[in-house]
């Protein structure tokens, strides 16, 4: 899945050389035995953040965003609802952490709701802002999940 405007689109290759070790990595049988944390795939360039929570409402989270690196969120077990918007305009719910390439914004009136169960997969670029780990519908799901970071 690719969402973006027209103006980003040709700055983005989803089948270069460090996305095509993303998808590899996530075309193992064993990601379910794989260690929470961290991952590594090439260093710095591509590695892995495996994950496991229970989802939350989404007006109990803040949209999030990265300035070096592309997410790939692959849901691994359970299902959750994403919420998207473009970063551009977004008020910052608190300064932008460079060391952690991290910052959290305020979440607009409309954003685009994606549905993401085991299986299946959100590429999101550095102008994407994102709030993953949503509950759909009314009762919070256990997901394990791995974010593939891409350095973009």
């Amino acid at each position: 899945m690719l969402v973006t405007t027209i103006d980003h689109a040709s700055a983005h290759d989803y089948l270069n050389e460090r996305f095509a070790k993303a998808y590899a990595f996530l075309q193992q049988d064993s990601l379910s035995e794989l260690p929470l944390g961290r991952n590594d795939i090439d260093g710095d360039d591509v590695f892995a953040n495996v994950q496991e929570y229970d989802t939350v409402p989404a007006a109990e989270k803040q949209l999030e965003a990265h300035r070096r690196y592309y997410d790939v969120q692959f849901v691994v077990s359970g299902e959750e609802l994403l919420q998207y918007a473009q970063l551009e305009g977004l008020d910052e719910a608190q300064p932008f952490d460079e060391g952690n390439d991290f910052g959290l914004y305020a979440t607009p009136e409309r954003t685009t709701d994606v549905v993401l169960r085991a299986g299946d997969m959100a590429v999101l670029a550095p102008e994407d802002a994102h709030k993953p780990g949503c509950t759909l519908g009314a009762e919070p799901c256990h997901v394990r999940k791995i974010v593939v970071k891409v350095r973009a």
